[in-house]
């Protein structure tokens, strides 16, 4: 199996400052800005944005935890007995402006999922989306508002972020046949 390393450590710190910058800019700042992110990754980017943003700001922003595991339309298809893992959204969404944040964006139906588990919670004001990689074939009409890295891929490859928070390796990104 043939893989071609996409980002290096650097490029996915450069990507996620830059992410930072451009959800400052969209929201006008910080007020009533918090982040959800969808586990495993998505968690750890969301962390990693909000750190960013502290850096910037001065400010610490809520972050939330978010296990979608019963909100996929596959949950048939992975497994009879499906591992559920806590979701942790210890502070309330509504009138917030939420950063929805994943570590990739495929065919739009994990964050579909997100969406879902996420209105359980309340109603937000907005709901945006941050992803380090956008690797295309949509197949719900779901976008990105900040993307770290479009990869364009084919359906046959696999896109692997390995983060060391929880991969015990170096940051990088990894595009496999």
């Amino acid at each position: 199996m043939a893989s071609v390393k996409i980002m290096d450590q650097e490029a996915i710190r450069r990507a996620v400052l830059r992410m930072a910058h451009e959800i400052l800019e969209k929201n006008k700042g910080i007020d009533h800005l918090a982040f959800v992110g969808i586990r495993t990754r998505g968690v750890i980017l969301a962390q990693r944005l909000k750190k960013a943003i502290k850096e910037i700001e001065g400010v610490d922003l809520p972050v939330g935890i978010l296990d979608i595991t019963l909100y996929r339309d596959d949950l048939t298809l992975i497994s009879s007995k499906p591992l559920v893992r806590e979701t942790l959204i210890d502070f309330d969404i509504t009138d917030l402006k939420i950063v929805l944040v994943d570590d990739v964006f495929y065919t739009g139906r994990t964050i579909r999922a997100g969406l879902n588990a996420l209105v359980d919670f309340g109603r937000p004001a907005s709901i945006q989306l941050a992803v380090l990689v956008d690797r295309g074939h949509r197949e719900l009409p779901i976008r990105a508002d900040f993307v770290g890295k479009n990869i364009p891929t084919a359906k046959n490859q696999n896109v692997q972020v390995i983060l060391g928070e929880s991969d015990g390796k170096t940051d990088e990104v990894i595009v496999e046949d």
